[in-house]
């Protein structure tokens, strides 16, 4: 019996510690998408963000195996987060249009669809850790939540004080998009005997710059389209 208790507590602290490396991505997200909000609005945007992406994290790591299964759905996983990304730029300025009530559950969506895209790549190791027993990842990913809520809070104070911050976010986002390319198999096949981090390093490279291009060329266009001379 203690045996049965030791090895769970390990199996728990072992997916805590997963989600603990993965929440600095949803941290991102999630302060990206909540740092338009009033600041009355905010914390409600980063805790309902914060509950969606658990909440989807759950769903996933208990469904996504065999969904993973279908040829090409990590490409375009990550032509998706790409788009998040640019769209996270690019929106910039445009949130004062937005009322308030809609901006949070606007918040929520970017968050949803991010987190579900996001978690492609990681719910097989916190599946793996779990051993099928659902309890565990119910329970491992709930007591994530404190952890995501705080990683956005302070990820938003940063983004205010310093407001480079939001080009490294939307570069993180990119990064992540190309590690999912790098994990299909029909990816792998084409990288044929080049090593699976150097890879990772390569593509995700190149989301970065796919996403930092694409999002200072449309607020270069932005900007050019509201000056007096446009």
């Amino acid at each position: 019996m203690d045996g049965d208790v030791s090895s769970f507590m390990i199996q728990l602290l072992q997916i805590i510690w997963i989600n603990i490396l993965l929440s600095g991505d949803n941290a991102v997200v999630i302060a990206l998408a909540c740092r338009g909000l009033p600041p009355k609005n905010r914390k409600m945007g980063i805790i309902a963000g914060a509950g969606v992406a658990i909440v989807l994290r759950i769903i996933f790591t208990l469904l996504v195996v065999s969904l993973l299964a279908v040829p090409y759905l990590r490409i375009g996983g990550g032509v998706l987060l790409i788009w998040i990304a640019v769209k996270l730029l690019t929106e910039e300025t445009d949130e004062s249009s937005v009322t308030e009530a809609s901006s949070v559950w606007h918040a929520v969506r970017i968050v949803a669809i991010a987190d579900t895209v996001m978690s492609l790549d990681n719910v097989l190791a916190i599946a793996a850790v779990a051993k099928d027993s659902n309890l565990l990842v119910i329970i491992g990913l709930g007591l994530s939540i404190p952890l995501i809520v705080f990683g956005a809070q302070l990820v938003i104070a940063m983004i205010e004080r310093f407001p480079w911050l939001v080009w490294v976010g939307a570069g993180l986002l990119g990064f992540v998009a190309g590690e999912l390319v790098v994990s299909e198999p029909f990816v792998i096949g084409l990288l044929g005997n080049i090593p699976a981090h150097t890879a990772e390093l390569v593509l995700g490279g190149i989301g970065v710059v796919i996403v930092l291009g694409i999002g200072a060329l449309l607020k270069r266009r932005a900007r050019h389209a509201h000056s007096p001379a446009g």
